[in-house]
């Protein structure tokens, strides 16, 4: 299939780590009382943020074993060979250039013969004057009123990374007046639910469909897009049918046969390319959405904002490179201490989807049991990524994280200018919640001791109860404020993390075979449902057991 990657378990860096984890007892209070610059040393910048390492369980030893790891496989000239538009995806034969996406307009990268920046400008422009014919209302629907509500239909990739986004730059979804612009909404699940209660009480005669699919066959967006079109017409029955479809719905995607087929006008269609992962997109055309909401100058700064953060991967050098060493930092808990999740915490309301935008990110990527070359993983990969934001999860599960068995590396993500800046009564309700923020991290680290809890004049059966070990690994990553440009260094900065962890392990982190099989099941069983006794009889007897149960109940 493709030239072996390096095995990381025959190399001498990782023969260095397994001796220094056996028997790894860190120790963080002693770590900072005798290196008075280890602060200053694990923390480092790149493009506007700020990362502190000082809190992971990481010494001078493993760092250098870990920088030595990198360099035994290879991460960096994987990387070049990324950044260069080699075919890294090799079980899809394809560039991997998401970073293309981001690149300025007067940059220049030709990948099998083709100039791939002009043709990412070349949609830009189209998506961006899209977005400001709807914006400013130049765009109408076929009742000749201006658009109010975009819905987004897509499902993965073309819907996770919208909404997160959406959400987190809420105080950008502003016209150039200081108005309101458009509202978005997104339907993703094939649940019939969320078609119907996203389409509540909006006016079909001012709603605009974005249908997202790259290759316009994805079942679920293209059962919800048929769903939204029947809506659409009902409520405009007294309209043009074809034109009414023309003016309420656009498609990302490249299929523009099928895209026709629809009833949507091809010129209204934005295209990507298979260079770009579902889940590496939302900087592409399947950000639309995003653009018809912040407006495409707000846009053009997230874009610049994940291109800061590539250039910090592709040119510092791995003992500062922050993606770089985050990645590392990983592979060292979960291959050596065990770790087999990871939680994203961020104090910062209008993050609430990144942890489970950063779900696909990571475990589409690298959750794979074979290498690039089709052999089997000689190590774990992946991990399991999951989070809530402060304060909400310390209410819910860091106790588990505080006091519990497991080893759950954490990172803390934090801002400090607030988007609402909002007083209770004296008090600075932004410092109140980023006191939790830094105390969260401080008590992870350094715990509390029998000897400090009985101080406190505790009884002695419940002192054990209230002792917190401490050394619970975490990163603490801030930013002057979440602004466009910020927003997306976030999302680069993760993404390359995932790569420099794939990289490691020897995995192609850029296909998804695994979301596959179910798929194809699917298309089976639904005649058996449907009362296809053939159908039925082919399947397992669990299957035919809650088919049976299904149709009993069934009203």
């Amino acid at each position: 299939m493709s030239e072996a990657p390096v095995d990381a378990t025959s190399t001498e860096a990782w023969s260095r780590l397994t001796k220094l984890a056996d028997g790894f007892s860190p120790d963080l209070r002693a770590w900072f009382a005798d290196d008075p610059e280890r602060v200053t040393r694990l923390g480092f910048g790149a493009a506007d943020l700020h990362v502190d390492l000082s809190k992971s369980l990481l010494d001078d030893d493993v760092l250098a074993a870990l920088l030595a790891l990198a360099d035994d496989v290879g991460v960096t000239t994987r990387r070049d060979e990324m950044f260069a538009g080699r075919h890294i995806n090799v079980t899809e034969d394809r560039a991997v250039l998401h970073t293309a996406l981001r690149l300025p307009a007067d940059a220049h990268l030709v990948v099998d013969g083709q100039d791939v920046v002009a043709e990412v400008h070349d949609v830009l422009r189209r998506v961006y004057a899209f977005a400001d014919q709807v914006r400013s209302g130049a765009w109408t629907g076929v009742t000749g009123q201006r658009i109010r509500t975009v819905v987004n239909i897509g499902i993965g990739g073309s819907d996770l990374g919208p909404v997160m986004a959406y959400e987190a730059l809420a105080p950008y979804r502003t016209l150039p007046d200081g108005g309101a612009g458009p509202e978005c909404r997104f339907i993703s699940n094939i649940d019939p639910t969320d078609a119907a209660t996203t389409l509540a009480g909006l006016d079909p005669a001012t709603t605009l469909f974005i249908v997202s699919s790259k290759t316009f066959g994805t079942l679920e967006t293209l059962t919800n897009a048929r769903l939204c079109k029947a809506w659409l017409l009902d409520g405009l029955s007294g309209e043009d049918a074809a034109e009414a479809v023309r003016k309420h719905f656009v498609a990302v995607s490249t299929a523009l046969d099928k895209v026709e087929a629809f009833g949507i006008d091809p010129e209204n269609a934005f295209g990507f390319w298979d260079w770009v992962g579902g889940r590496y997109s939302m900087d592409s055309a399947i950000g639309t959405s995003l653009a018809v909401a912040v407006g495409p100058e707000r846009f053009a700064e997230m874009l610049a904002g994940f291109h800061a953060m590539d250039e910090h991967f592709r040119t510092t050098e791995p003992p500062r490179n922050v993606p770089l060493l985050m990645g590392m930092l990983n592979v060292w808990y979960a291959n050596f201490l065990g770790a087999q999740s990871h939680a994203v915490l961020p104090y910062s309301q209008l993050l609430h989807r990144f942890p489970a935008y950063l779900q696909q990110l990571t475990m589409e990527s690298n959750g794979k049991g074979v290498r690039w070359d089709g052999s089997d993983v000689t190590t774990t990969t992946g991990e399991v990524f999951w989070g809530e934001p402060g304060t909400n999860g310390q209410h819910a599960f860091y106790q588990l994280i505080h006091q519990g068995t497991r080893l759950i590396p954490a990172d803390f993500i934090a801002f400090a200018n607030p988007a609402y800046p909002l007083r209770d009564g004296e008090t600075d309700v932004h410092e109140l919640f980023l006191a939790n923020f830094f105390a969260q991290t401080r008590a992870l680290a350094f715990g509390k001791t029998a000897d400090e809890v009985r101080a406190e004049g505790t009884t002695e059966a419940i002192v054990p109860a209230r002792v917190f070990t401490g050394d619970r690994p975490t990163v603490s990553i801030m930013a002057p404020a979440l602004t466009p440009s910020v927003l997306g260094q976030l999302v680069a900065l993760y993404e390359h993390i995932t790569f420099t962890e794939g990289a490691v392990w020897g995995i192609d982190s850029f296909d998804q075979w695994g979301v596959e099989l179910g798929k194809q099941l699917a298309q089976q069983v639904g005649p058996a449902i449907a009362g296809d006794e053939a159908a039925l009889a082919d399947q397992d007897a669990s299957t035919r057991s809650l088919i049976a149960y299904y149709r009993e109940h069934r009203e």
